[in-house]
């Protein structure tokens, strides 16, 4: 990959969780990360990262609190690519009903809910999820859905590290990328729509499969750097 500089990710800072393994992940990746809630810094990075830990209704007032609710979507809009992780990618839907009916980005449209209480056997489920568990792939009609995803050669039954109580229902089956099953519920643990890559689960906890991600998302980055400086020439 022919890029002069190094590739530039903004990892957006709310106040919701501890960002430091996320930056490692991009160091190892050969991306270099930047912890920031400047939305300068944010419009003029190769990419953005939105992660998090915590609940949803808090997560969107420190957004709304900083700002940062038009800069991650003016970003998005640029094309650039975009990824959300855990509660980061909660966020991007439309409503959440965690401790109540809190509105989100509504990037993509959706809703978050929680495992039900009973799993499939009619037993007291475990909730949260806590631990690893397998990422499924749904049947494409098309490779053309893995040429831009930061999944590429990662095996389905793969497993990822999860931490969460709730999990994302997008409302457009073909931006599920992956699917997960836990306590008899089937979910959809990552999505691709257009430059959003977001998983359910943690990329940067999920030893060397998780670091592949975070290197087919830097190659995903520098192709796209290099499609551009070749239409500018």
């Amino acid at each position: 990959m022919a890029i002069m500089h190094k590739l530039k990710v903004a990892v957006i800072d709310y106040e919701m969780g501890n960002l430091f393994s996320v930056v490692r992940a991009c160091e190892y990746a050969g991306l270099s990360a930047v912890v920031t809630s400047d939305k300068s810094v944010i419009m003029a990075s190769d990419a953005v990262i939105l992660p998090g830990v915590g609940a949803f209704g808090d997560a969107m007032h420190n957004l709304r609190k900083l700002d940062m609710e038009l800069p991650i979507k003016e970003f998005i809009e640029t094309g650039k690519p975009f990824m959300g992780i855990c509660l980061g990618m909660q966020l991007l839907m439309t409503e959440s009903e965690e401790f109540g009916n809190h509105k989100g980005l509504n990037i993509i449209e959706g809703r978050v809910i929680k495992f039900s209480a009973e799993n499939g056997g009619g037993k007291r489920g475990k909730i949260p999820q806590v631990g690893w568990n397998r990422i499924l792939f749904p049947v494409r009609a098309s490779e053309n859905f893995w040429l831009n995803s930061p999944l590429q050669g990662i095996r389905s039954g793969e497993f990822m590290y999860f931490v969460h109580s709730y999990y994302p229902v997008p409302s457009a089956e073909d931006a599920v990328l992956s699917t997960t099953e836990y306590e008899g519920t089937q979910f959809c643990s990552s999505i691709l729509r257009r430059n959003i890559f977001a998983a359910q689960y943690h990329p940067e906890k999920s030893a060397s499969e998780g670091i592949r991600i975070y290197k087919n998302w830097a190659s995903i980055i520098g192709r796209q750097i290099e499609e551009r400086n070749g239409k500018k020439a």
